[in-house]
């Protein structure tokens, strides 16, 4: 674990007060074992690989269930652990944040690993229970060991830059999209599929379209021009309320997606982790 925050053979021996030879001896049996290579050497630099990363989460999550596991069984009152939680960066940025200001208010020792969800890799983290819980913008999840829970319904919204000639109509159709460059967030789930199943089916020809890691990318875009974009409302409320976005009237379509809870059904739930979601249920409906 220290290699892999340092990445540093010679910072982790000084930090472990061994040498620098056994550090790398350990990596290197380790690596044997697991018939892997858990690092790049890159000449003097190292870093994780794949593997390496798939390692260093089932080493926290083994952390995590020892904490759990003593604060349980010693009986000592408030839930303790950290929560592994994969989210779509819409949900990840606008929502997750006012639940955590709620939560940490009666649990504040909580601790939290959240990052982007991958829907490619997704299930796979949660059979593994790498992952504990999971949020996604789709209208469903259908794997069988999970519980999907659907949380609120969030309008989409078709966006342009004021001015745009899309703007100066008082209803959109889809064909009216025939020709535009459409700019989308890569990650940000199941929507995305939707609305581009949604433009093949209606063989829309678009100029171009461009895909971004960032939802703030696909917005600032947006406004310089470049294109138009679909996304929840709740990613641009401030922008348009600002008049830095405009919404297109689409009107022979309802765009909307469902913010949805999951996690693996035979999971143990943990205190905590059942404290956050009860948190997540009440708070993300009124946000």
């Amino acid at each position: 674990m220290k290699v892999a925050h340092l990445l540093n053979f010679n910072q982790a021996a000084k930090a472990l007060n061994c040498s620098q030879s056994t550090v790398s001896a350990q990596i290197k049996l380790l690596e044997e074992e697991l018939d892997v290579l858990l690092f790049d050497r890159l000449g003097k630099k190292i870093a994780l690989t794949d593997a390496g990363s798939k390692l260093i989460r089932y080493g926290r999550k083994m952390i995590d269930i020892e904490k759990e596991t003593f604060s349980e069984i010693a009986g000592n009152g408030e839930p303790v652990g950290d929560i592994s939680i994969r989210a779509p960066q819409s949900v990840g940025t606008y929502l997750i944040p006012e639940v955590l200001e709620i939560f940490r208010r009666s649990y504040p020792g909580a601790g939290f690993n959240i990052e982007t969800c991958s829907i490619v890799s997704l299930k796979d983290e949660l059979r593994s229970g790498i992952v504990d819980l999971a949020f996604l913008l789709a209208d469903q999840a259908a794997v069988k060991e999970f519980q999907t829970e659907v949380l609120r319904i969030e309008p989409l919204v078709l966006i342009a830059v004021p001015g745009h000639s899309l703007t100066l109509k008082n209803e959109i159709r889809i064909q009216d999209l025939n020709g535009e460059t459409i700019i989308l967030p890569k990650h940000d789930c199941g929507y995305k599929m939707v609305f581009e199943k949604m433009l093949e089916e209606q063989n829309i020809k678009t100029a171009s379209k461009m895909e971004f890691n960032s939802v703030e990318a696909v917005k600032r875009c947006v406004m310089k021009g470049i294109g138009i974009s679909i996304i929840p409302r709740l990613s641009v409320r401030d922008e348009i309320k600002a008049g830095n976005l405009a919404v297109l009237p689409l009107t022979d379509e309802t765009l909307e997606t469902c913010v949805l809870m999951i996690w693996h059904k035979n999971k143990w739930l943990s205190p905590i982790l059942t404290e956050f979601m009860d948190c997540a249920r009440k708070t993300i409906p009124l946000i």
